[in-house]
This record gives structure tokens, sequence and C-alpha cells, in this order.
């Protein structure tokens, strides 16, 4: 039996999620080819395998992806993988154990972020946007092959490409995942997992995990087996106080109110109890100084509790209150043995809402970000400009570029993005909205709810006036403001020229655009 790939030391990026893996709903898609081996094998759980005498009627069996051999010069072969958790990717493994005079010379990756759950087909068809994540690089054969990479965008789709044919056992797509809280939120009646990998969170140290992953911890779902959890070795030698620990960073900044812990699968090797601490640790503290047990600022959230085999633990009366805002917690087992999944339900902070939002409006592609902008202010320049001022980083930036691009837009821009908006006191125009331009619209037209009709009726009346006078339709900042006071306000603007006016609609509209970012990175 030949021996399995040497031992090449895993890079720091091995140790995120695998955001390819079947785990975590990962799947390949569509390939050109698999005439030897099948395209799924390359995302199946743990490290390939060699059988020695086991035969297809297409082959020698490979636990891999293996295409026919090439007889057209420059030819290359592909396959789509969907992300089962779309994120920023940090490093990639190609993995070619056991293919030896049979691997590709080199490969390539690309990403797309595409929403929804497209037909295979329609991802290799014209019109998807894909971006360059690992430029063409050569390959050893049976050896794991590892690429950290420094694309900056959250992708949901990956295509690898070998050239020119060949086999590849295994591949691993390492990164960070990205997801929309709002959404998240909004599915669980305003709770978030704030300890799930899913939503953005990654245990980031553990005294020990000798027989299983402290990342497996807060993966999607209940484990399919012991191995599928965190497990560390016995102690010996025990005195009462001794512990094994994990801290986790979690999604975003945020209160926590129900805790659950679950052993499933540990029945012999289940720890005696369990604890839980939180902290609030600010940006660029060091890992070092966070885990050290002499830190302060460690806040108890769970005392102590009792833990019993093979069992879902679940905990909100025993909370110390008041619990958080964290930004991190440390789980404690008492002494030691294996727990299988860890959940903190609560409620992000302001802050911590606001600094999510921030990272995944950062980390779109420029397509999407161009389209996110454009519902603050509709002017297809200021989006486009504003998406490639991307990273921003914090919110200070965001307004402050936000800003800079509005002083620079010209007549036609500022049209563009008066025609996006409904006219005051139109609920037909707000209906015709969709999502958060329809929630964002009625929540600025709240003060023409309720008005007198006889209100309405002037408002209608001199919107037509104003539209017949300047040729774009009457722009307010409507937050905070009675419809009486937007009429008043329109009887005096429709006193103004032409220049005069625009100048005016521009500055109402800077105004909106600034409270719509704003509210962009809010729950």
């Amino acid at each position: 039996m030949p021996e399995g790939a040497g031992t090449t030391p895993e890079p720091a990026f091995c140790d995120l999620l695998d955001l390819a893996s079947e785990r975590v709903g990962g799947a390949a898609l569509i390939a050109d080819d698999d005439f030897f081996a099948p395209k799924e094998n390359l995302l199946r759980p743990g490290r390939p395998q060699w059988i020695e005498g086991k035969y297809t009627d297409r082959g020698k069996w490979m636990d891999g992806w293996e295409t026919r051999r090439s007889r057209v010069l420059g030819n290359h072969d592909w396959c789509v993988i969907r992300l089962g958790l779309p994120g920023i990717v940090r490093g990639l493994d190609i993995d070619t154990s056991f293919f030896r005079g049979n691997f590709p010379e080199s490969a390539s990756v690309e990403g797309a972020s595409v929403e929804g759950h497209p037909a295979p087909p329609d991802l290799v068809a014209k019109g998807v946007e894909w971006i360059e994540v690992l430029p063409r690089s050569p390959l050893r054969g049976h050896a794991q092959n590892f690429f950290a990479v420094a694309c900056p965008y959250r992708l949901t789709h990956v295509r690898l490409t070998i050239h020119p044919d060949g086999g590849v056992a295994r591949f691993r797509v390492h990164g960070e995942p990205v997801q929309d809280l709002r959404r998240v939120a909004a599915r669980a009646g305003g709770l978030v997992d704030l300890a799930a990998a899913e939503n953005g969170a990654g245990v980031i140290a553990c005294n020990d995990m000798f027989f299983g992953s402290r990342q497996n911890l807060i993966l999607p779902g209940r484990s399919a087996n012991m191995g599928d959890g965190w497990e560390t070795r016995r102690k010996r030698g025990l005195t009462g106080g001794e512990n094994d620990w994990v801290v986790v960073r979690l999604a975003c900044e945020g209160s926590v109110r129900g805790v659950e812990v679950d052993t499933n699968w540990f029945k012999g090797n289940y720890p005696e109890s369990a604890s839980l601490e939180g902290t609030r640790a600010e940006d660029g503290e060091p890992l070092a100084a966070l885990v050290d047990e002499r830190r302060g600022g460690w806040q108890e959230l769970l005392p102590r509790s009792k833990l019993r085999a093979h069992t879902r633990h679940f905990f909100e009366d025993e909370l110390v209150a008041p619990a958080g805002p964290f930004t991190h917690v440390r789980f404690r087992i008492y002494p030691d043995g294996g727990v299988s999944r860890l959940r903190l339900l609560g409620t992000p902070s302001p802050g911590g809402f606001a600094r999510a939002a921030l990272r995944r409006l950062d980390a779109l592609v420029p397509a999407e970000a161009a389209i996110e902008l454009e519902r603050c202010c509709g002017s297809r320049r200021f989006a486009e400009a504003m998406a490639r001022a991307r990273p921003f980083g914090s919110e200070a930036a965001l307004l402050s570029r936000a800003d800079l691009v509005l002083r620079d837009l010209g007549r036609d821009d500022w049209l563009e993005a008066f025609a996006a908006h409904p006219r005051i006191g139109s609920r037909r125009d707000v209906d015709g909205k969709q999502g958060v331009e329809r929630r964002w619209a009625e929540g600025e037209q709240a003060g023409a709810r309720g008005a007198a009709e006889a209100t309405l009726e002037a408002l209608a009346s001199l919107n037509r006036e104003y539209e017949a006078r300047f040729g774009w339709i009457y722009i307010v900042c409507a937050t905070g403001r009675t419809a009486d006071e937007m009429l008043a306000l329109l009887r005096q603007r429709l006193a103004n020229d032409p220049e005069t006016e625009i100048r005016a609609a521009a500055a109402e509209q800077a105004a909106i655009t600034r409270i719509r970012l704003e509210k962009m990175l809010r729950p």
C-alpha cells in the first residue's frame, strides 16, 4: 500500500473554517469532466484513502476528482463549487494525495458572488463575474499544496481549474464566514447565535484539543459522532480545580440571553461540569494578553454547572445578569472531556451590529457593494465611487467619504438620485418600492401618515406644480418632519430659481443619504 502524502506543516490559515466543507453545506456542482473519479470526492471529510487493487470499469479507483487525459494543447479542466458558508477566503489546500503520475501540472482558482440558488449551468454561462483568487500556480504530486490568498471579497462560489488535466484528491477553502446579521436576526425573532461559525464567530484559542478540534464546537447542526466535537486528553493527578478551556470570539459584540452546551455522543468522556465567562476586548488586543489568566475584565456568565452524558443542556435562568455586552467568551470544562457544540443566543449591541454590517459591506464584490450603496443614494456615480473607496473600516470613515463623493456630484447625478425617491405623501409611490428601500421610505415618510386630508391634497397639488416648474420631484429630508412642515417648506422652495433650488434639493438628498448610510449599519 502506498504511503500517505507527506506531513507538511499546515499553515495558520488551516485553523480557519473550511467554507467548502460538506459539513457546512458545500457542494461540487458542475465539472467539465470527471471521467475517472467524481468531483464530489473533492469535498469529502477526512484525508484521502488508498485501496490496493480496487478498480472500476474506468480504471484504478481513486479517492478524488480525476479527469481524462487531454490531447489538446492548452486544455484545462474545471469544477465549480458552492461554498457552504459565504465568506472571505484566506487560504487553499489543493491535496493531490496518491496522485503521482497523474496529478495536474498547475492549478488556478477564481471566485464569484451569486445570490440565491442558480442552476449549475448558469454559473458557467456568460454574465457571472469571476474574480481571481489564486493565479495559475505549480502543484506537487502526492502532496498537500497550500496557498495563502489575499482576495478581500465575500464569495459564494469558487471555480478550481487544473492545467491541463489529472487528479486532485481534496480541496479545502479556508476562510472567514461573512453573514448578513440583519437577515439572521429577522429569521430568529431578533436573536442571533453569537457563537456560531456561520455567523462569523471563531474559536481563537484553547489549552488542549488532543482528540477533537476546538473549531468543531461552533459548527452548524448537531455533531455526527464523537470525533465531531472538541475533546481534551485525560488529566492525571487531579487536585480539584483543574479545567480545560476555549476562548470564542463572538460573531459581533452582544448580550447573551441563553446558553446551550451539547455533549452529544460523549457518554463515558463528558465533562463533570462547565462554566462560562465573558469580556469586552478592545480592537487590536493581542491574543496572548486576552487568554492570560491574570487578565482582568472577565465577568461570570454561567456559574459552574453540572453536565450529563449525551445531552443538550439549556441555561437561561442560571445566567448571571447583566450578561454583556461581550466580544469574547471563555468556556471552561471541569476537569476534561468532550463537548460537541456550544450555542450562545443573544442580541447584538448597536455598535457590534454596526461593525458586523460594515465588515460585510467592505467584503462585498464591487458590483454588489454598488447595489447596496445605490439604495442610500440613487446616483450610480455615487454608488460606484463609494464601492471603489472601500474598505472603510469604521462608520466615521464611511460617512466622511460619502460627504466627499456627494460634493463631487454633478447636476445629472443629482437628478438621477432624485428620481429614485417616492413622492412625499404618495402611498402608491412608497408601495412601489421593495425590501429595505420600502422600509426606509415608510420610516422617512412617517410624518405624512395620519395627516389631514386637506394637507395631503395640498402636498399632491404642489408636488405637481413643483415638478412642472423644475423638472424633478420635490426632495426633502422627511425624517422627523410633519406633513404640515414639509408642505410649508415646499411652498417656500417653489419661489426659488432653478439653480438655487437644485442646490437646496441636493442638500436635502445629502442629508437623506447620510441617514440611510447610518440605517444600513443598524438592525
